[in-house]
C-alpha cells in the first residue's frame, strides 16, 4: 500500500516538474523570439523609435525621433483629441448623432459601414477609432467638427498640432489614409501622446477599450499590448504600405509613466516586441518624482457659455455638419517637453498624394527647465498659402516589395491652409492688460460675462489671487469676438503656478503663461 502511495506521489511530482518545464520552456522562447523580433525592428531602415518619461519630459531613448514619416491611423490621435476638445467645451455631447455623407462613408476599409446618410453616436466614433481604427467614422467626425469640410478639419487639426509643439506634423485628412504631404515624426507623437492622456483624463480611459458592441458586431481592439503588457492603458496602433506599422503606447506602473513610440515597423509582431523591449528596458529607468501638469501646453479652458446641439432625427442627419461650430480657442503656449526640434522644419512644398489605398491593421523668455510653460506666441495675420504638386521633403522610401500591396485611391492633394491664430480685435480692449505672468480661467463671447467670471474665480481662489488684477482681452475667433479672461500682476512664474493650482483645486479650470 505504501509503495503504491509513493508511486502516485511520485508521478504526481513527476507530472507537475513535466507541466512547469513546458511553461518555462513556452516562456523562454517568447522572450527570444521578442528579442530577435526587436533586434531586427531596431536595424530595420524605416524605423523610428522614442521613449518620454512622462513626469519629466526627459527622452529616455531616441532613435531617428525627428526623421519625417508617415503617421498612417496615429493620425486619429489627433482626430480623437479635437473630438474630446469639442466635448469637453460642450460643442457636441457623446450621444450627438454623427452624420455621414457620401465621402465619409466610402473609405477604404477597415471601416464601420454605414451607409450615406446614416449616423453614429460620438461615443461610438470614438470605440470604432480606439478599437477598430474605422476610417469612415473618423471621416464622418472630421467633417462634423469641420463645419462639413474634412479639409477645413484637416486645417484645425495641423493648427491645433502646432499649439501642442508638434511643428513638424501635417495633416491632410482625419484618418491616415495616404497623403505624402501629411507628415509627423516619433517625437511629435509623443507629445500627442502625453497631451490626450494630460488634457482629456476623463476621456482618456477610451484608449484602453478591448472590445465594443456595434449593432450584431462585436469589434475588438487592435492594440495587442493593452491588456497583456502591464501598465499599458493605450494608445493607438496604425499601417499603411508607405508608412510601415506604427504604435504609440502610454504605460503607467508603480509610480512611473512612460510614453513609447514605433514607426516603421516591419510587422506587427517586430513592432508589438520593440514596443514590449523599450518599456522593459527604460520603465524603470523613468521618474517616480515630478508630475506632468506643465510638460507641454495646456488645453485652452472650456468656453463659459456652453451650448449643446439638440438632438437630431437620423432624416435631419445631412444638415447637422453645418450646424457644429468650427471655432477653436485660444492657442496656448507650447512648452519643451525636453524635446528640441532638430534639424529644418518641412518645407512648405508638398508632393500630390499617391495613388493608393491604405487599410487599417486586421489583426518670460524660453526656460531651459521643462517643467515651465514657454511664453504664448504673438498673435500672426492669417495667411493662405495654396500648395502646389512637387516632391515631398524628407519622405520615408517605399517599403519593400515584400510588403502587402494595395488597391489605388485618386484623391488629389490641392488645399488652402491657413494660420489660425487669433488676431487682436479693438472692440473692447485696446491693451492686452499687464505684462508678465498672466492666469487664464476661460473665454466668455462678452466682456462683462469674462469680468463675471474672475469674479467667482477670485472668491475660490484665496490667498493665491489676493493681490491678482482681473482683466479681459478681446481677440477674434472665427468672425466672432472673444473676451479671455485673466488675471495678471503676479511677481514670477511661481505665484502664477500657484494661483493656478489654487484654482484647479477649487474646480477651475486654467493655466498659466508669460503675457
Amino acid at each position: 500500500m505504501s509503495r503504491s502511495v509513493s508511486s502516485v506521489s511520485s508521478s504526481r511530482s513527476g507530472s507537475f516538474f513535466a507541466r512547469l518545464l513546458a511553461i518555462l520552456s513556452v516562456a523562454v522562447t517568447i522572450v527570444m523570439v521578442d528579442s530577435v523580433n526587436a533586434d531586427a525592428e531596431a536595424a530595420n531602415p524605416k524605423y523610428a523609435g522614442i521613449v518620454v518619461d512622462a513626469k519629466t519630459g526627459n527622452v529616455l531613448y531616441s532613435e531617428n525621433a525627428d526623421r519625417l514619416q508617415y503617421p498612417a491611423s496615429l493620425t486619429k490621435m489627433m482626430t480623437l483629441y479635437m473630438t474630446f476638445e469639442a466635448l469637453e467645451q460642450g460643442r457636441i455631447r457623446l450621444d450627438t448623432p454623427v452624420p455621414f455623407s457620401a465621402h465619409a462613408s466610402a473609405q477604404a476599409p477597415t471601416k464601420l459601414g454605414v451607409r450615406a446618410g446614416g449616423t453614429i453616436t460620438v461615443e461610438q466614433g470614438i470605440l470604432g477609432l480606439v478599437t477598430l481604427s474605422a476610417n469612415d467614422a473618423a471621416t464622418a467626425l472630421g467633417e462634423m467638427l469641420g463645419g462639413g469640410s474634412e479639409d477645413r478639419f484637416a486645417q484645425l487639426m495641423t493648427a491645433k498640432a502646432h499649439a501642442l509643439g508638434m511643428t513638424r506634423t501635417t495633416y491632410r485628412n482625419a484618418n491616415g489614409l495616404p497623403n505624402t504631404a501629411q507628415m509627423t515624426t516619433a517625437r511629435d507623437q509623443a507629445r500627442l501622446g502625453i497631451a490626450l492622456r494630460q488634457h482629456f483624463p476623463q476621456y482618456y480611459g477610451y484608449f484602453s477599450t478591448r472590445a465594443f458592441k456595434f449593432g450584431s458586431r462585436t469589434i475588438r481592439s487592435h492594440n495587442r499590448l493593452v491588456g497583456s503588457v502591464r501598465g499599458v492603458d493605450g494608445i493607438k496602433t496604425g499601417y499603411t504600405r508607405a508608412a510601415g506599422f506604427n504604435l504609440v503606447s502610454s504605460v503607467q506602473v508603480d509610480g512611473k509613466s512612460i510614453v513609447g513610440v514605433v514607426m516603421g515597423g516591419a510587422s506587427t509582431p517586430a513592432r508589438d516586441a520593440q514596443m514590449r523591449n523599450l518599456i522593459a528596458s527604460y520603465l524603470p529607468k523613468a521618474s517616480s518624482r515630478g508630475g506632468s501638469s506643465a510638460l507641454i501646453a495646456q488645453a485652452a479652458p472650456a468656453p463659459v457659455m456652453i451650448v449643446t446641439p439638440a438632438p437630431v432625427q437620423p432624416k435631419k442627419a445631412q444638415q447637422m455638419a453645418k450646424t457644429i461650430t468650427a471655432a477653436q480657442p485660444p492657442i496656448s503656449a507650447a512648452a519643451d517637453l525636453s524635446l528640441p526640434h532638430k534639424g529644418p522644419l518641412p518645407d512648405a512644398r508638398y508632393q500630390v498624394a499617391e495613388t493608393e489605398v491604405a487599410y487599417a491593421e486586421t489583426a518670460a523668455p524660453k526656460s531651459d527647465n521643462p517643467l515651465v510653460a514657454q511664453p504664448m506666441p504673438a498673435p500672426t495675420k492669417v495667411k493662405t498659402m495654396a500648395f502646389k504638386p512637387q516632391a515631398a521633403v524628407a519622405a520615408p522610401k517605399p517599403m519593400p516589395a515584400s510588403m502587402p500591396s494595395e488597391q489605388g485611391d485618386t484623391s488629389v492633394d490641392n488645399v488652402t491652409t491657413a494660420s489660425t491664430t487669433p488676431s487682436p480685435t479693438r472692440a473692447a480692449s485696446t491693451s492686452n492688460g499687464p505684462t508678465g505672468w498672466v492666469v487664464q480661467v476661460g473665454v466668455s463671447p462678452s466682456r462683462q460675462m469674462a469680468m463675471d467670471l474672475l469674479e467667482g474665480a477670485k472668491s475660490k481662489g484665496g490667498k493665491a489671487l489676493a493681490s491678482a488684477k482681473p482683466f479681459a482681452v478681446a481677440y477674434a475667433a472665427g468672425g466672432d469676438q472673444l473676451y479671455r479672461a485673466r488675471f495678471g500682476g503676479f511677481d514670477d512664474q511661481r505665484d502664477a503656478v500657484n494661483a493656478c493650482k489654487a484654482l484647479k483645486k477649487a474646480g477651475i479650470k486654467c493655466w498659466a503663461a508669460a503675457q
